[in-house]
């Protein structure tokens, strides 16, 4: 006997999200730090610079190249994606703009299929409220729609998802196609075809992101839970592992199509047997996560019963249990920790919505007034540094600022300080509205913790984004090159630089870099300090002069050597006197 639901909705509080506030919420935290910036350090970068080679059509497609390297993540669809964009736009469009067109789309189609998976898993009629003895419970699909509401609001509030979801990088196709496989998956029950399409697409495009094993181990998974679970009144069992079968054989498809292009790359990196290490993973999913963690394990405590019952009847919480125990595996075992938890926000902000029907009023109180005072003072730093660096008052931010990222000059925009008020003023709006007592809905505790991610991240997007495209990116370090450089040097050599060193030196300094052999014909010479020390062998044999030491105000450990080529000496005939 299943064992019943724990939650007890009424039909007033599953009041549906107005779609157009949802829309214009969602775009508010997309479209910053897409666009008005440059591209950030390393990874940012990095990938930008495999896009624009492609573009230019110097390097095999099936085999990008940057100055001779290939790339750390073994993706190709990303750095496809972003030069099809640079080649499709006009040419007075800006490359870096171009290449980031189709990762807002796919930041945007992560945020719908996160949408429509919690949806379909709310639908499942053991996800549903409990029903009433006289009538008045929550109607099923109104009931799902709160929830999914409260998921997309999970999804937006998580901390880790603001930087890394801006970024042109192999990590945000990751994740989109992620959130699609998890959403064919929950809405497989109820339709075959747009989640088979999904499925696909989720599986190859996260086989050709670089991620094959996540692939072949969050499909197999899938298929495996979704074969479990009983028939419903939409499905035959004889229909049910025919899909299986299929989400299967997807899964496998994916990963025979990685082995044909060379895509497996065993990364693992198992953390060690230290306290330090183990302290600062963590922390890592103490904040990365925050605040979907503390509502899934509710969540979990919550609807036990149905999740440990004898009979596997919990498709709804085991299926976001999966994809989040995978990618909390692959981050515990890959150096890129935090690219790897990503792909846990889907499933684990509806994890964090399923909490929602079960809490309290205390605890709604609790998230309420804790997330009020923390992104209200998030909001005030921002505000109160930026006050600083354009009136001097209070001395101490600019101060700060000024030691930090020695040479920055800030300036004044009235477009950014009214886009910056009006998003204050909506918070201020929003919380207002928040504390009315009469608002039911049950996504409300979420309002405030996605309302003051939302605002933060367009806060530091607009008040303080000169200075951190000043302390981000390497374009202060490719202007001290180009400085020191004639107008029109030919080609520069380059020498133990790395590979976003050298996307970025293309990109801003607009140079023809060579990586440096021994005829080279370049007058230049970009190169590592530690690897071209001017008084090691390698600078007297190839005559090369250190010009200058370039470094980034920012980031003082990181600097480069501009080496000039000097006119070859003739060599000194041997004498007697040398000779002895």
């Amino acid at each position: 006997m299943n064992q019943p639901t724990p939650a007890i909705v009424a039909q007033d509080a599953v009041k549906r999200l107005p779609r157009l506030a949802l829309l214009l919420f969602c775009l508010a935290y997309v479209l910053p730090g897409f666009l008005g910036r440059v591209p950030w350090k390393r990874d940012d970068i990095t990938s930008f610079g495999y896009m624009a080679e492609l573009a230019r059509g110097g390097v095999d497609w099936w085999h990008p190249t940057l100055g001779g390297m290939p790339p750390e993540v073994d993706a190709l669809l990303p750095y496809w994606l972003g030069a099809w964009s640079i080649q499709l736009a006009p040419g007075w469009f800006a490359p870096d703009l171009a290449a980031r067109l189709p990762f807002i789309f796919l930041l945007v189609l992560a945020m719908v299929a996160t949408w429509y998976g919690t949806y379909y898993l709310a639908r499942n009629p053991l996800a549903q409220p409990v029903a009433f003895a006289f009538g008045g419970e929550a109607r099923p699909a109104d009931y799902a729609r709160a929830i999914a509401d409260g998921g997309v609001l999970a999804f937006i509030a998580c901390l880790g998802l603001a930087q890394l979801a801006h970024e042109t990088t192999p990590a945000l196709t990751q994740l989109c196609f992620t959130a699609l496989l998890f959403y064919a998956t929950a809405a497989l029950p109820y339709r075959p075809w747009a989640p088979g399409l999904s499925a696909a697409v989720g599986l190859f495009g996260l086989a050709l992101s670089g991620a094959p094993s996540m692939a072949l181990a969050l499909g197999l998974g899938s298929a495996t839970l979704y074969l479990l679970t009983p028939s419903s009144d939409n499905t035959s069992t004889q229909q049910k592992r025919l899909r299986a079968t299929g989400l299967a054989a997807l899964s496998i498809g994916s990963a025979i199509m990685a082995t044909i292009l060379n895509l497996w790359r065993w990364r693992i990196d198992l953390p060690q047997a230290n306290l330090v290490e183990w302290q600062s993973m963590g922390r890592l999913f103490l904040w990365f996560t925050w605040p979907a963690w503390p509502l899934a394990i509710w969540t979990l405590w919550r609807w036990r019963r149905q999740l440990f019952s004898a009979r596997f009847t919990g498709l709804h919480l085991w299926l976001p249990v999966w994809f989040v125990t995978v990618a909390s595996v692959a981050t515990l075992t890959t150096s890129a920790a935090d690219r790897s938890l990503l792909l846990a926000l889907p499933a684990l902000a509806a994890l964090a919505a399923f909490a929602l029907p079960t809490l309290g009023r205390s605890v709604g109180a609790l998230i309420d007034w804790f997330t009020l005072i923390f992104f209200t003072g998030c909001a005030l730093v921002i505000w109160v540094v930026w006050v600083s660096m354009q009136t001097g008052f209070p001395a101490q931010p600019a101060a700060n600022v000024a030691r930090l990222a020695p040479g920055f000059t800030h300036s004044f925009s009235i477009a950014t300080f009214l886009i910056a008020s009006c998003a204050t003023l909506t918070w201020a709006w929003l919380v207002k509205w928040r504390v009315g007592r009469h608002q039911a809905a049950i996504w409300k505790s979420l309002v405030l913790p996605a309302g003051g991610a939302a605002l933060c991240w367009l806060l530091l997007m607009t008040l303080w984004l000169p200075l951190l495209d000043f302390a981000r990116s390497y374009a202060p370090l490719v202007r001290q090159a180009t400085q020191a450089m004639p107008a029109k040097p030919g080609c520069v050599a380059t020498s133990g630089l790395s590979r976003s060193q050298v996307a970025a030196i293309e990109f801003h300094g607009r140079l023809e870099l060579q990586p440096l052999t021994a005829n080279s014909p370049c007058m230049w010479l970009i190169a590592d300090t530690e690897s071209a020390d001017p008084n090691s062998n390698f600078a007297r044999r190839k005559n090369w002069e250190l010009r200058r030491t370039i470094g980034h105000p920012a980031e003082r450990k990181e600097s480069l050597g501009l080496f000039e080529r000097q006119p070859q000496l003739p060599e000194q005939p041997e004498t007697a006197e040398t000779s002895r």
